[in-house]
C-alpha cells in the first residue's frame, strides 16, 4: 500500500481527554515519524503536531479518531510529495 506524508495537527481543550489521546496515538505509534506538543498557557489550551508516513486511510482513521474524543479536536494535513512507490 502506497504511503503518504502527512502532519496531523491537535488543539487539547482543557477538559480534553488526554489519557486517550496518548493511547490512540500509542496504537498507531509506527507510522509516528515525530511529535511536538506546544502548552499554550495564556489560552489554557496544548497544541500537538504529529507527523505521519502512512497510507491515506490510516492517516484519516487516527484524524478521525482524535477528532471524536472529548475536548480535542484534529485536522490532517497532506503533503504534496510523491506516494511512496508511485512512479513520477
Amino acid at each position: 500500500m502506497d504511503s503518504r506524508v502527512a502532519i496531523i495537527g491537535i488543539v487539547v481543550e482543557p477538559e480534553g481527554d488526554v489519557e486517550e489521546l496518548n493511547r490512540v496515538l500509542h496504537q498507531y505509534g509506527n507510522h509516528i515519524v515525530g511529535r511536538m506538543g506546544i502548552p499554550y498557557h495564556k489560552r489554557g489550551i496544548n497544541l500537538i503536531s504529529v507527523v505521519m508516513d502512512a497510507p491515506a486511510d490510516v492517516i484519516s482513521a487516527l484524524s478521525g479518531k482524535l477528532g471524536m474524543l472529548r475536548g480535542i479536536s484534529s485536522k490532517a494535513l497532506y503533503s504534496r510529495v510523491p506516494e511512496c512507490g508511485a512512479k513520477q
